[in-house]
């Protein structure tokens, strides 16, 4: 992005002033052994590129500058009155856990809250239908679910739109701070919630920890559980590359994430040094004809006598049958590439008489609910920390996450309101090309692709850097 737009605001909603002193001893100096405390004027820039043809004012705005997180010096809520609140919506990543965690120890050891609720099974939870019990959480009670994959809360998708039933359960309850674990659309189910609460003038804080295995957030450099996902990713492929190379005519596909978003893949194919094609939502391809995927498939099993293909689950859907149905979280069902991938391409070698022996991999699911690797525990940690300073300081509508390598506040309306797409002419595509060795369009009319990316491009900002 060469510079911030004018419809950027990052500016972070408050409650009210704050007025009582943090329980949390920092310091203001350096050279004293101590961490500083944040002051709402301390900000990340957006936009740090720099480009010859771009307006050199430096825009010193809430349309670049996003607020950094961290513990304040005094805060808005008196921890003694503080009633919290945590629930996980959406389907599994790793580090759901860890972030609960997190949460709970920084409410309850560094500010001293000690009523802190977990609502089960995601915004179902708070719904008397369901009839869910809740869960009291203590340092106790989340001490070892890092361990462990999947939510200790539970979660489900949907119902975040009753946002009337919601709002009633946590003035019911006297919540005060709800911390919602969700992707863009449970943010956003946030985001009318704080809404609602406005609107009845309660003071409840409504912070996001933004949860997309994806990494398709806008602004956001990477989120949670990515590099776990991708780390068990490559494991696959290392496996199915072992068993299409000790196979005549060997083929192994392994079909990962990514419903509009090749990331996982992308990182996959660098990762694992043994993928020959990867084929994502944003790069079309055709299957058939001279420049179509089965004829360079043929040329490189002439050539090498096998290879790896990763897929992410919503490349290619142009090319099958639209299932016009949408899970409960409101996301299109997608048609499955990968069964699909694998008829085409045992029928394609059948009918040519070439003997091929193809190993299919599916382990989206197993690699969703997997624990999180050394470096997405850190990153959960800190969300978790940053997420309840920024509740405590009476900060709403907001999620934290990291941009340019540092732990910002952003307002849910601006991580939502569009998805992060790869971009084709990016250096990080360009060395998954290398990394392959797989043409840069497999299509035989160059029309139809570049309408492909341009339909991509509609309804996103940020590009992969």
């Amino acid at each position: 992005m060469a510079g911030a737009t004018q419809e950027n605001d990052f500016t972070i909603e408050q409650l009210g002033p704050c007025k009582v002193p943090s329980p949390i001893e920092l310091s203001h100096t350096h050279g004293d052994f101590r961490a500083n405390y944040v002051k709402d004027t301390s900000y990340v820039r957006n936009s740090v590129n720099f480009y010859e043809d771009m307006d050199k004012t430096d825009d010193l705005t809430s349309n670049n500058l996003m607020q950094k997180a961290g513990p304040r010096e005094m805060i808005y809520f008196d921890p003694v009155h503080v009633n919290a609140a945590i629930c996980t919506c959406g389907g599994l990543c790793p580090g759901l856990n860890d972030v609960i965690r997190a949460i709970v120890n920084c409410l309850y050891r560094r500010y001293g809250v000690h009523r802190i609720t977990g609502f089960r099974f995601g915004y179902k939870g708070f719904l008397n239908e369901y009839s869910f019990d809740t869960i009291p959480l203590t340092p106790d009670t989340v001490d070892t679910i890092h361990k462990i994959g999947g939510s200790f809360l539970g979660t489900s998708r949907g119902g975040g739109n009753r946002v009337q039933d919601i709002v009633d359960c946590l003035e019911r309850l006297n919540i005060n701070q709800l911390y919602v674990i969700g992707g863009d659309g449970s943010q956003r189910g946030s985001y009318d919630i704080a809404c609602e609460i406005e609107r009845r003038k309660l003071k409840c804080a409504v912070v996001g920890i933004p949860k997309t295995v994806d990494n398709d957030l806008e602004f956001i450099d990477r989120s949670f559980g990515f590099e776990t996902a991708v780390e068990k990713a490559t494991e696959a492929v290392r496996s199915v590359h072992m068993e299409a190379h000790s196979q005549i005519n060997g083929i192994g596909l392994v079909k990962l994430m990514g419903r509009e978003s090749g990331f996982i893949a992308m990182a996959t194919a660098l990762a694992s040094h043994e993928t020959n094609f990867c084929l994502i939502p944003e790069i079309p391809f055709e299957l058939d004809g001279p420049n179509g995927f089965l004829e360079h498939l043929g040329r490189r099993l002439e050539k090498r006598h096998h290879a790896v293909i990763v897929v992410a689950e919503g490349a290619g859907q142009e090319l099958l049958n639209s299932t016009n149905q949408t899970d409960d979280s409101g996301n299109k069902k997608l048609a499955d590439i990968g069964t699909f991938l694998k008829d085409r391409i045992n029928e394609h070698f059948a009918a040519k008489g070439v003997h091929i022996n193809l190993k299919y991999i599916d382990p989206s699911y197993q690699v969703r609910a997997s624990v999180t690797n050394a470096n997405d525990s850190i990153y959960c940690e800190r969300l978790g920390n940053n997420a309840v300073h920024a509740a405590m300081a009476g900060k709403t509508k907001c999620v934290v996450g990291l941009v340019h390598d540092k732990y910002v506040y952003l307002p849910i309306k601006m991580v939502t309101r569009k998805r992060n797409i790869v971009d084709p002419e990016s250096s990080i595509w360009r060395d998954t090309l290398d990394a392959t060795g797989q043409p840069i369009l497999m299509v035989n009319n160059m029309q139809s692709a570049i309408e492909h990316m341009e339909k991509m491009s509609r309804g996103t900002a940020k590009k992969a850097e």
